[in-house]
Parts: structure tokens; C-alpha cells; sequence
């Protein structure tokens, strides 16, 4: 089974190496992810050491508090962080600035994976969400090491999938020493697929402690003078936005600002390319748009947020959030990064990826809304009431901060992996 994978990850990888090579998000540290380190790469580290591989920024950043636990824990511990993107590389550059090492994580071939191995001589290698990479696994177990997965997450639409895979390829979750899941469904579904039992435990999601961490260190003070935000604006800020959705956010606006006229919007839409699209939008309205990468300060009704880094400091000049991914079939974005801000926080239905941050927020300053013309009504009643939008943030927080605690609990199990420090029988 494990021959089948590895021929198959093979002639996929000859199909796709021009497109690895030139995609701007993936063509970074190339020689890295084919396996080939120098031969004094972490030469004169000693201590156990621990991988840790989020694929993108925003995986990264939900290890971040995990990274950090494990170093006040075991404060000999090696660590070395790995990623897939370069704004994976960024952020592992400026938030982990603590690890032992930085790379990308190796394509996932015999060849690579077995020389990254080998550099790198993991004792526990920590994967994320849904990172399940079977060459990778194998090449870490078959020199002894353990393998992690936290914030472990399996959609109920891709188990079916999992399964006929697993039975092409062999049962990889039967190679984790630990399935550190997010919550009991999660759990379930683990089972369902094969996982066994006595590894699977549900510890909660360390995004939450993330974004508590991440807005604390936030500056909104070079954004708020961009803006050029006098007392009485209303900022609504729409984060994460997808292909339909900006015209039904615009819409709304044009709405709302015949009511209420200090009211502004900054757009952040998920993918940059897509810019051109959110401002032709705003422009077909007439409204006037502003781009934030132009550093020109403005007053400006729509701003369109297409910078990298600046969505939380936004979320944090809010007086309003709306999230995208949510109207459409995407299955949402992240509703916990605006709450963690204090932000009353707006979604729509399709929260299918969120379930738990769902569970955690509605009726704590989270508020699902059905469709436009339910958006529209729900938002010009809270502007009405700006007293109950500061009170809705304050709820959003503290139920953010009661579900904290996932890192410390991921981290100590992660440790107790890990080889014991020397002279520990003695002190025992």
C-alpha cells in the first residue's frame, strides 16, 4: 500500500513541477523542499527535538501558543518550524522568533521526505488541521520518531473520501501517537476513519489562545491614521471576503449610510488577486473607493483593505464586523480573530469549517445572518444602539477567553513525548 502512494506521489510531482516552481506562493525554498539541508544544519543544538509544520500563515499562528508552552515546559527543547507558503515563511520569520530553526516542509516524496528526516532528526514531528502527509509520517516514523496532530480536524463531507484513500494507501492515522482534536464530532470522525481510540483526545482548538495572543501585540495606530477616523465614524470592516459576496456587502452599505452618514467600509477580501473586482464593485454604486496599498491617507466611504498583515489592527478600529466565506459555499472564515478583538462579529450561514467558533460564539456577540436583506436589518439596528455593540464586543471576548487553554493542554501532552531530560530518573 505505502508503494502505491509513493509511485503515485512521484508521477504527480513530475505532472506538477512547473506549476510548485513559478506559483508566487509556493516557489520559495525550493532546495528545502526537495530535501537538501546543509550538512551543519542544527549542528551544536542539543536537547529532543520537535517539528512543527503549519502549512500557512494562519496555521502557523495557531502554533504559535503551542510553541511557546513547550518552551516554558521543556525549555531545552529544539524547535524547528517548517511551512508551505511564503507568508508562512514571514510570519515564522517575525512571530517565532524563539525556534532553533525555520524551513519549508519537504514535498511530500520518498526521496525528500527521507533527506529532510535525516537533517532534521525529529523526536516529535506536530502536524495541523488536516496535514496529513503519508511519506512525511513514514519517513519520520522509521527513524523512530513520534508523530502529533493538533487542531485535528476531519469535515463530515470528506470522510468518504479519507476512507477510499486509506484503502489505496493504508491507514496513515494509525501511524500518529496522538490525534489532539478540536472537538467531540471531530473526534468521532477520527474514529469513524480508523484512528485508535486510546490516541484520539479532544483538547480544544489553540486558535482561540492564538488570536488572544495575536491582538494583544497588534498596532492599529498607523491604520487608524490611514483611515483618517475622526470621533463619531463608524467603521465596518468586512474581513475575509469571497466572490459574491462583496456586491451583497456594498449593497448593504449604500443602505445603511443614507441612515447612518459617518458610517465607512474597509473590505478585506481572502485573495488579492481580486482587488480590481472589489473596487470595480464600488465603483459601479458610485461610491469612492480608496486602496490601502496606495499609504495615501483618506476619507474615502470604501477602503479596500489589499495588504497583508493589517486585518486584525483593522478588526480592532471596528465598530462592526462582518465575515466572508459565509455566503457562499466556502464553509466560512475565522470569527474568532474579530471576537478575541472585542468585536460584535456578523456571519452568514454557511459556517460549515467553523462549527466550534460557531458553537462558542452565537448569543455571546456572534450573530448568523440568513441573507442580504437580513444583514442589512440586523446591522442598522446595532448601529443604532452603539452602547449594545460595545457590550456584544465585551460578550465576544470573554467567551473567546473561557475556551482558551488548548496550547497549554497540547503542549504538555507533546512533552511528555519527548525523551526526559537528563538526570530527571535522579531527581525523581
Amino acid at each position: 500500500m505505502p508503494f502505491v502512494y509513493a509511485v503515485a506521489s512521484l508521477l504527480l510531482f513530475a505532472i506538477a513541477w512547473p506549476v510548485l516552481v513559478l506559483h508566487p506562493k509556493l516557489r520559495g525554498g525550493v532546495a528545502r523542499r526537495l530535501g537538501r539541508y546543509p550538512p551543519d544544519f542544527l549542528t551544536g543544538r542539543a536537547g529532543p527535538r520537535v517539528w512543527l509544520h503549519g502549512a500557512s500563515a494562519g496555521d502557523l499562528l495557531a502554533l504559535l501558543p503551542i510553541h511557546r508552552e513547550l518552551k516554558r515546559l521543556r525549555p531545552e527543547v529544539v524547535t524547528i518550524v517548517s511551512t508551505m507558503t511564503n507568508s508562512g515563511e514571514a510570519i515564522a520569520k517575525t512571530r517565532f522568533a524563539d525556534a532553533d530553526a525555520m524551513t519549508f516542509v519537504p514535498y511530500d516524496l520518498p526521496f525528500s521526505t527521507h533527506a529532510a528526516v535525516r537533517a532534521i532528526r525529529p523526536d516529535v514531528l506536530v502536524l495541523e488541521y488536516t496535514e496529513v502527509w503519508p511519506n512525511l509520517i513514514r519517513a519520520v516514523k522509521k527513524r523512530g520518531g513520534r508523530i502529533v496532530l493538533t487542531n485535528g480536524r476531519f469535515s463530515e463531507r470528506n470522510v468518504r473520501s479519507y476512507r477510499r484513500l486509506f484503502r489505496l494507501i493504508g491507514n496513515v492515522l494509525r501511524q500518529f501517537d496522538l490525534l489532539l482534536m478540536r472537538e467531540d464530532a471531530e473526534r468521532e470522525r477520527a474514529l469513524t476513519l480508523g484512528a485508535p481510540p486510546k490516541r484520539v483526545i479532544v483538547t480544544g482548538n489553540t486558535k482561540f489562545d492564538a488570536l488572544l495572543l495575536s491582538t494583544a501585540q497588534s498596532s492599529t495606530e498607523a491604520l487608524a491614521r490611514a483611515f483618517l477616523l475622526q470621533p463619531g465614524d463608524l467603521l465596518w470592516v468586512a474581513g475575509s471576503t469571497h466572490e459574491g459576496e462583496e456586491a451583497v456587502l456594498l449593497d448593504a452599505f449604500v443602505e445603511l449610510k443614507r441612515e447612518t452618514p459617518r458610517l465607512r467600509l474597509a473590505i478585506a477580501p481572502r485573495y488579492l488577486e481580486r482587488v480590481q473586482r472589489v473596487t470595480a464593485l464600488a465603483a459601479q454604486r458610485g461610491l469612492e473607493v480608496s486602496l490601502r496599498s496606495s499609504k495615501a491617507p483618506t476619507r474615502a466611504p470604501v477602503i479596500v483593505l489589499d495588504t497583508i498583515g493589517e486585518l486584525v489592527a483593522a478588526y480592532r478600529l471596528a465598530s462592526l464586523v462582518f465575515v466572508g466565506g459565509s455566503f457562499t459555499d466556502r464553509g466560512g472564515q475565522n470569527i474568532v480573530e474579530p471576537a478575541a478583538c472585542g468585536k460584535a462579529v456578523l456571519f452568514g450561514p454557511h459556517m460549515e469549517n467553523f462549527h466550534d467558533s460557531v458553537q462558542v460564539l452565537v448569543g455571546r456577540g456572534g450573530i448568523q445572518v440568513k441573507d442580504g436583506t437580513h444583514l442589512v436589518s440586523v446591522a442598522r439596528e446595532l448601529l443604532s444602539k452603539p452602547e449594545q455593540l460595545v457590550e456584544l464586543g465585551k460578550l465576544a471576548r470573554r467567551a473567546v477567553s473561557s475556551v482558551s487553554g488548548a496550547s497549554l493542554r497540547d503542549a504538555k501532552l507533546i512533552a511528555k513525548l519527548l525523551p526526559k531530560p537528563r538526570g530527571s530518573a535522579k531527581a525523581a
